[in-house]
């Protein structure tokens, strides 16, 4: 195994791309989301069973998260009678999903990797297209709305399908904001402030109970997590200028090349 100048004798170059890839996942996800498909893969290359490096990675990203509600806490004061259910929803599914990655087979999970990268991918290969359609969709119904009364949305089947996402962030959950976008957007949500409002208290309640999950059932590499969880947010506090100077579409685009090239790596790699 290569060894590097300066590194103690149990370190290798795994390290230093571990720090590397924390780093870069900061900066996405300041800027376009998608960092768990650099880290993901960095945290298997230290040799963690594929269970450990997912709950590890998921922890070492949630600090990133918990800093958004701060910055959407009046949206969030504002809609709070929406907010509460949302979060209750995150909860219910977020516990769900990460049960039932403690109780998957590690080779199983690791047979679905492959596959749980390319959907995420294609979420973000999608958004693009969709997050357009539902603009276009939001200014017809604004339009109609100008002629009739508008119709509020229906809580319960929003409920209910975000506990259905929020099961799927707390199994693995790359992409999932977008898909509680997409989802409250279907729903009749139309103010931008608010929907973002929403999706951060049930991505966040989400991945904060599969934290508390993965911490309390051991499954936390923490000489990995702490050095991702420190690199990450260096990251993303450095990516500020980035974030106004490089295109959304190129930084999606280049989160989408990334995420189906370790799709296809590990559809390779798996036996």
């Amino acid at each position: 195994m290569i060894q590097l100048f300066g590194l103690p004798p149990y370190m290798d170059w795994h390290w230093l791309w571990l720090t590397v890839a924390a780093f870069l996942a900061g900066v996405l996800n300041a800027v376009a989301g998608g960092g768990s498909f650099l880290l993901f893969p960095a945290m298997l290359s230290m040799k963690m069973l594929p269970i450990q490096a997912n709950a590890t990675n998921t922890v070492a990203l949630w600090p990133g998260q918990l800093t958004s509600i701060a910055a959407y806490r009046n949206d969030i004061r504002k809609n709070l009678r929406l907010a509460l259910p949302m979060a209750l929803a995150g909860f219910i599914g977020g516990t769900g999903g990460a049960i039932v990655l403690l109780i998957t087979p590690q080779m199983t999970f690791l047979h679905l990797v492959p596959w749980l990268l390319l959907v995420a991918a294609s979420i973000f290969a999608a958004s693009g297209p969709v997050a357009r359609w539902l603009e276009r969709r939001r200014v017809a119904k604004s339009s109609a709305d100008g002629l009739d009364q508008p119709h509020a949305p229906r809580r319960l089947p929003v409920f209910l399908c975000t506990i259905v996402v929020c099961f799927y962030i707390g199994y693995f959950g790359a992409g999932a904001g977008f898909l509680i976008i997409t989802l409250l957007s279907l729903f009749g949500y139309q103010d931008l402030h608010e929907i973002n409002a929403l999706k951060v208290v049930s991505t966040t309640m989400a991945n904060g109970i599969a934290f508390i999950i993965f911490v309390f059932n051991g499954q936390v590499v923490w000489r990995y997590c702490l050095l991702a969880m420190v690199t990450c947010a260096i990251g993303g506090y450095t990516s500020a200028s980035m974030a106004r100077r490089v295109p959304q579409p190129l930084l999606r685009g280049l989160v989408v090349v990334i995420g189906l090239g370790m799709a296809a790596w590990f559809f390779f790699k798996n036996p």
